[in-house]
């Protein structure tokens, strides 16, 4: 009998950390944001991303905006993201990294985008608001790397 009341108090353990490590539910971002170079050039576009968590804290983001001002931006990215879900507030950090697509008049370029940055979400286990995101941005096309740049972002997400 005490054989059987320590197994079962093992397997009770067991499971009680199983939960305490249970992974992050997917999620699914769409919002508007306001890019900033350093050549002066601002814009208005939007952004929708997707995340899905491999362990509680640690996860993947695919990342892709457009911003339009005389021509137009478009990103597409992907990389890890670090978030702590507790309660209503989740700070996350991110570090992503693809390509982009730019256009004006008739003239188009593309070349490779990172982006840098993180933001905090506020709201309930499906609902939130992404209060704010920043990025530091980095483009690099034909051999010229423009560093100084950024983007600021807000909008809603949701849980599944």
């Amino acid at each position: 009998m005490r054989k059987l009341i320590g197994v079962a108090v093992l397997v009770c353990m067991t499971s009680m950390l199983g939960m305490a490590g249970e992974t992050a539910k997917p999620e699914v971002y769409g919002g508007y944001q306001f890019p900033s170079t350093d050549g002066g050039w601002h814009a208005s576009g939007w952004n929708t991303a997707a995340n899905m968590y491999i362990t509680r804290l640690v996860g993947g983001t695919a990342d892709f905006s457009g911003v339009y001002n005389n021509g137009s931006v478009y990103t597409y990215t992907f990389g890890p993201v670090i978030s702590t879900h507790k309660d209503n507030f989740s700070p996350f950090a991110h570090a992503l990294f693809g390509g982009f697509h730019a256009s004006s008049g008739g003239l188009s370029d593309s070349g490779m985008a990172m982006m840098f940055g993180g933001g905090v979400d506020f709201g309930t286990k499906k609902w939130a608001f992404r209060a704010v995101q920043f990025d530091w941005l980095v483009l690099r096309s034909n051999g010229v790397t423009d560093k100084n740049n950024m983007r600021v972002n807000t909008g809603v997400m949701y849980r599944f």
